[in-house]
């Protein structure tokens, strides 16, 4: 296996340290040949038996939109509500998507019932199809980044009425909603931390030695 050099291994370090989960954008529209790279790179993320299960849907229509928006909405004021005290007055103040803003929104789903792959590592964990998923948006979360371009993934919303609303087949499953555009900044430190909800930890995992 090839061993790349030392300043790519540093670049690549730096590109995963400076990827940020984007709420604010411009809205000036995103390269169209930049989606379509990140689109690419998913391609080629680990799946569990090669069954690459993703599945993108572009929320474009001004209705698909309204009603992603509404959703969040609904679920981050339910969200709101299981906060108090200073919790609820942080929670409050922060802005938890981009939906009103990004130029590209992307639901990316999991197709449960793909035969690709013929459920080979899947049968005794079926969720690692789900995390095939995710595998993939971290490949597009970083070539987006690479670009320029900022993404956000929304999770505060109800999963089961965004797949209604956007009318896919009953056996995908939501796992991330993407809204992709050009940051308002390039943030050092995520913003949560800059607002004060949470810290990272000050030093890598340590594995449990058994």
């Amino acid at each position: 296996m090839d061993v790349f050099p030392d300043d790519f291994r540093a670049r690549l370090a730096e590109l995963m340290r400076l990827r940020r989960d984007v709420r604010r954008f411009r809205p000036d529209p995103a390269p169209a040949e930049v989606i379509e790279a990140m689109l690419a790179a998913a391609r080629l993320a680990p799946s569990v038996g090669l069954s690459e299960p993703w599945r993108f849907v572009h929320v474009a229509s001004e209705a698909a939109r309204a009603a992603a928006l509404a959703n969040f909405q609904q679920a981050n004021a339910r969200a709101l509500a299981g906060y108090s005290g200073e919790r609820a007055r942080l929670y409050a103040g922060l802005k938890l998507s981009g939906m009103r803003e990004a130029p590209v929104q992307l639901a990316v789903f999991c197709d449960e019932s793909t035969p690709k792959g013929a459920g080979l590592g899947a049968a005794t964990m079926p969720e690692t199809r789900r995390y095939s998923v995710v595998a993939a948006v971290t490949n597009m979360w970083l070539t987006a980044r690479a670009a320029g371009l900022g993404m956000g993934w929304v999770s505060i919303l109800d999963p089961e009425r965004l797949a209604r609303d956007l009318d896919v087949p009953a056996d995908w499953s939501l796992v991330a909603y993407l809204c992709i555009g050009w940051p308002e900044e390039n943030l050092e430190e995520p913003e949560l931390e800059r607002a004060g909800w949470e810290s990272r930890a000050p030093a890598p995992p340590r594995p449990l030695v058994r």
